[in-house]
């Protein structure tokens, strides 16, 4: 459930989008269906190269990688291993190369950990910005962002968590936080963008994130995406 960088364009598109939407029927919000499409819209687009890690806070270990935004590609690229996530229009597709094998990511895998950190193949997928049942639970704010409150379920299709809790920035169409819950209701993973600064090239760069683990009886665990300076 990663998120990082969202153009000026991109940022423009995505309001212009919202604001036709709510014009079109006629009330003051979208629908959370168009609220997913542009947080979808606000994730491709871009052309950059990125380096970061990801920081386990239990252990202490760095694992570095290098972040490839290649328009509705997005390239993780660790030291053995590079995770390939493109995004459509109904859809999003994750494949891995390791070792001169490119495969794709079964549903089978969705919940085992990327690199033994606590973000899955499911997060980095963003499946859930696809998912059939969305509805909007209000508007909240998010640091200093005003964003829409989605309550997501996947309707039927595979997938780790029964249900999500997304916020979404109402300017950039990013999302900045999200709840995954269990079939019981229980709460199992929380992430959080930390900090979301202007970037020098426009828009609004989130430089950390923190992915939560919760519910697995031996308290919380907890991994930080961080992009390098």
């Amino acid at each position: 459930m990663i998120t990082l960088h969202v153009k000026p364009l991109r940022a423009v598109l995505a309001a212009v989008c919202l604001l036709l939407a709510a014009a079109a029927a006629g009330r003051a919000d979208p629908d959370a269906q168009t609220i997913l499409k542009n947080a979808r819209m606000a994730q491709t687009g871009q052309q950059r190269t990125l380096k970061g890690h990801l920081r386990v806070q239990s252990t202490g270990q760095i694992i570095p990688f290098t972040l490839v935004l290649a328009g509705d590609t997005i390239r993780y690229q660790f030291k053995d291993d590079t995770i390939i996530l493109r995004l459509g229009a109904n859809g999003s597709q994750l494949m891995e190369a390791a070792h001169g094998d490119l495969h794709k990511v079964s549903p089978a895998r969705y919940d085992a950990p990327v690199e033994g950190t606590d973000i899955t193949y499911e997060d980095i997928s963003l499946k859930f910005l696809y998912w059939p049942k969305a509805s909007i639970d209000g508007s909240e704010t998010v640091g200093v962002l005003n964003c829409w409150k989605l309550h997501l379920e996947p309707g039927g299709q595979p997938s780790a968590y029964a249900a999500v809790e997304l916020w979404v920035s109402k300017r950039t169409g990013n999302f900045l936080e999200g709840k995954g819950y269990d079939s019981a209701g229980k709460l199992v993973k929380r992430f959080k963008a930390i900090s979301p600064q202007p970037d020098p090239q426009g828009g609004w760069m989130l430089k950390e994130m923190r992915i939560e683990t919760l519910g697995k009886g031996e308290g919380e665990s907890i991994t930080y995406l961080e992009i390098d300076k």
